[in-house]
């Protein structure tokens, strides 16, 4: 079900510190290629707001650990697992969640995950526990595998969304774990061949499809740009269609709408919003860290 209403406007306080009653310490954990300096603006953003923030010390080059993989026989059959291969990006989850107990002085942390951020922190709490942690919130995670056996379709994980959606706890919003997922909707993929031009305004799930649960979708003064079948499209359409089986539906240009809800979740999707930082324009084309598009989300980090 698809719910549409005016988003809430939320103005930044200065005044707040980051020993505010009104925030929790979040730390922030980076997609795929990104590293910890991409995030530098949005931190000063939540500052605005009284959250203190730790972002987990990833470098690009840290991300070339993962090629140790390959030489898992798994990583061929498609059924790689997170562990050992992504160890070392657990690891340096388990340090900054440290390092923001200091901050929370005993109180709740949030988790923030961008991309491939969200599923590993979900990696992390099923490995390592709640500690503390009272808030998951992911912008633009692609959590859900693709659908199994269909043509042109890759799991581009290997594996490691089979396995979160098999063995990592399932949303149920609760006092003590509460799980928010972002969608941003910043263009409509377009299928490869045929003069295609579908215009929906959010992807529901059939019997044949993931449910994703219940989601509001924002209209925020951003504009989504709708595609037709422009060879930008089309080629976007291709990345959708590898993450979630279908290459006509929205998304941030990266990850499709459908496949960054989760079904227990509260599920978000944001109008006009771009998946990264790298390449972002807080103008004219902006990414969930803007300070535009936190705005509409940072009631959910607030306590």
């Amino acid at each position: 079900m698809a719910l549409a209403f005016p988003p809430t406007h939320f103005s930044p306080q200065v005044s707040f510190s980051s020993s505010s009653p009104n925030s929790r310490p979040a730390v922030i954990l980076p997609g795929l290629g990104n590293n910890s300096g991409d995030y530098k603006k949005l931190q000063e953003t939540l500052k605005d707001y009284g959250v203190s923030t730790v972002v987990a010390k990833v470098s690009r080059y840290d991300w070339l650990r993962n090629a140790a993989g390959l030489v898992d026989p798994n990583y061929w059959k498609g059924t790689l697992e997170p562990r050992p291969v992504l160890d070392w990006y657990l690891k340096k989850i388990h340090d900054a969640v440290e390092e923001a107990k200091e901050q929370a002085q005993g109180g709740s942390l949030a988790l923030i995950g961008h991309s491939a951020g969200g599923w590993l922190a979900r990696v992390y709490l099923e490995g390592f526990g709640l500690s503390n942690i009272s808030l998951l919130l992911t912008l633009g995670t692609p959590h859900l595998p693709p659908p199994k056996g269909l043509p042109g379709v890759i799991d581009q994980t290997r594996g490691l969304l089979y396995y979160v959606e098999e063995n990592c706890p399932k949303p149920v919003n609760s006092p003590q774990l509460k799980y928010v997922c972002i969608a941003g909707r910043y263009i409509q993929g377009a299928r490869f061949l045929g003069n295609v031009n579908v215009d929906v305004s959010s992807v529901l799930p059939t019997e044949n499809e993931q449910a994703t649960g219940e989601v509001a979708v924002v209209n925020s003064p951003i504009d989504s740009t709708p595609s037709g079948a422009t060879l930008r499209a089309r080629f976007i359409g291709q990345g959708y269609k590898q993450v979630c089986g279908q290459a006509d539906v929205w998304g941030d240009g990266v990850v499709p709408e459908v496949s960054a809800h989760l079904e227990g979740a509260v599920n978000i999707s944001l109008d006009g919003v771009y998946h990264s930082p790298v390449g972002s324009d807080d103008e004219l084309r902006p990414w969930y860290g803007s300070p535009a598009v936190v705005e509409q989300w940072i009631n959910h980090l607030l306590i």
